[in-house]
Formats: structure tokens, sequence, C-alpha cells
């Protein structure tokens, strides 16, 4: 049987994962909102590609901070969506929603940071479990 959880309990648990989450990364977020979405938008799911079973369990989508030039200025802020129904889908209890949270944050603000999906693999250990 699924968790239940309201929009603003899943919010609270947004927030709190940003809070544990090294510190000197998030104060150094730039132009980026970060929101919760139930499941990802139609245009999201074609922009991506995603085949039918695919699971999205977050998403930035945004220009990095290493593609960034001078002419960076005006600009709608990049956004990292966290996707509540696949995180709750995918545990079992509330401690594995947490940390499934928790993850994909730091997932999402690495691809703000440029990292590629090899890099961020190579460093999840390292500040996840901080």
């Amino acid at each position: 049987m699924a968790m239940e959880m309201t929009d603003e309990q899943f919010g609270k648990l947004v927030n709190e994962a940003m809070d544990e989450l090294p510190q000197k990364y998030i104060k150094n977020l730039d132009n980026v909102a970060i929101v919760y979405e139930d499941e990802p938008t139609p245009d999201q799911i074609q922009k991506l590609q995603l085949r039918y079973g695919h699971v999205l369990f977050g998403l930035y989508e945004g220009i990095p901070r290493t593609q960034r030039g001078a002419g960076y200025n005006l600009v709608i802020p990049d956004k990292i969506t966290i996707f509540k129904n696949a995180a709750i889908r995918f545990s079992a209890n509330l401690e594995q929603l947490k940390a499934n949270i928790k993850h994909t944050l730091w997932h999402e603000i690495a691809h703000h940071y440029g990292l590629d999906h090899k890099r961020i693999h190579e460093l999840e250990s390292k500040f996840i479990n901080q």
C-alpha cells in the first residue's frame, strides 16, 4: 500500500532534505527555483523522450553554471523539479522517502553545477552520506 502524503508534508520533506545537503552548494545556487510536482508534464516527457515505464524522480531544466557566459542576465530561473508520485511509489517507508528526496535533490543540484551523470555518480556517496 502506497504512502499517503499531502503536498504540504512533501514540501516539508524537500525543505528538510535541502537543509541536510552540504550548505556550501545550497548557498551558491544561483537563479534556481526548486519545486515539486506530482508527475512530469507531457512536454517534459517528450523533451526527454521518456519511454513507457521509465520513472523520473527529478529534473533539472536550465543553463548550468559552467555554460553561463558574460551575457547571462535577465533569464528566467533554472528549475529543479522533484516528482512526488515517483518518490512515494519507490519508497517503502518515510525514512526511504526522505533518502530518495535527498538523493534526487543532490543529483539535480549537481546538474546545475554542470556535472554530468558519470561525475555525479562518482561524487554521490561522498556528499549524500555526510
